[in-house]
């Protein structure tokens, strides 16, 4: 079968490599898929760059979320186990963590949502309590994470504030539901989102970024506000300073998503559930911009990880079709 292969760290368009390999054999408890779309994310990025909380054995193959079949034909979503990643024709997964791929969605979109919709979830309900009537910042609202995070925040019945940085991404963050787009290249967030909330800022904030991002969100961040730090897409990560947010009485709330795999397995199932939920009514559906072939899967994953695409980009095996 065909795989992408990391042997040595670096840039993902350089170090990427397609290959012919065996197809993987699945050990007790495990299933063999099909994989039929494999998400792109921005860790995959940071897993080739040697840069990400995990370093898998070289070499091994990136991708960690997916949409795929079965031997008896479901369709599922699955975080394949690294070293052994999902940009390949098929992968080996853990039976008891695969999840029904919702039928409201393709499945490239199932392939998108699991672990970026999972996080703005965990994110804002379980870490930050989000509440109807509330105002929400969401940095890099026309990316993937921050895409998935516009979309829970409008179904929560909050103000959606999007942070963008461009023209294009503008109108894409308009296009999701955002009440308010800030450009970050033209405009200055600090008086945009005080002006726009007659002064009391923002109430929850959703950092996936950092750096000057973490640093201009306390400057506009409301009373008994809430900063989710999801990641440092930036590469710079911001030192909080906790004489400000005493003084400000606000919180900074870090979220590692991947921690309630282990600590609370069953909240996955159940925000999944919701997820499903939410995506039948027409609330959430995973904004994918791009669904790009195999040989093609490098230069996605290095164009993700320089921040120049927008919503999700989502590689498909050839003979696959969505």
């Amino acid at each position: 079968m065909q795989a992408w292969r990391v042997h040595r760290n670096g840039e993902p368009g350089e170090v990427m490599s397609l290959e012919e390999i065996d197809r993987p054999v699945p050990g007790e408890g495990q299933l063999l898929l099909k994989v039929r779309a494999a998400n792109i994310n921005f860790p995959d990025a940071l897993l080739c760059r040697g840069q990400y909380q995990v370093r898998p054995p070289l070499p091994f193959t990136p991708g960690v979320e997916i949409c795929g079949e079965t031997e008896d034909g479901r369709r599922v979503i699955a975080n394949p186990a690294l070293p052994h990643g999902g940009f390949a024709e098929y992968v080996t997964v853990d039976a008891n963590t695969v999840l029904p791929a919702p039928d409201a969605l393709d499945d490239a979109e199932a392939a998108a949502l699991h672990i970026g919709y999972q996080t703005g979830w965990f994110g804002l309900h379980r870490r930050a309590h989000l509440q109807a009537g509330e105002t929400l910042l969401v940095h890099a609202a026309a990316g993937g994470v921050g895409s998935a995070a516009v979309q829970l925040g409008k179904a929560a019945g909050a103000t959606v504030i999007g942070v963008v940085g461009g023209a294009d991404k503008a109108r894409v963050a308009r296009e999701l539901g955002c009440d308010l787009v800030i450009d970050r290249h033209t405009e200055d967030i600090v008086a945009a989102v005080k002006e726009a909330t007659g002064g009391r800022g923002a109430d929850v904030v959703y950092d996936p970024v950092g750096g000057d991002a973490y640093a201009k969100s306390v400057k506009c961040i409301a009373f008994e506000g809430r900063v989710i730090i999801v990641g440092f897409a930036s590469g710079s990560i911001p030192t909080p300073a906790l004489n400000h947010a005493l003084v400000k009485n606000y919180s900074i709330v870090g979220l590692h998503w991947g921690l309630y795999n282990q600590k609370d397995p069953a909240s996955i199932l159940a925000c999944h559930e919701e997820l499903t939920r939410l995506a039948a009514e027409g609330a959430i559906k995973p904004l994918v911009s791009e669904r790009v072939p195999m040989k093609d899967a490098a230069d996605a994953v290095q164009r993700v990880a320089d921040g120049t695409t927008t919503g999700r980009v989502v590689v498909i095996p050839e003979g696959e079709t969505r």
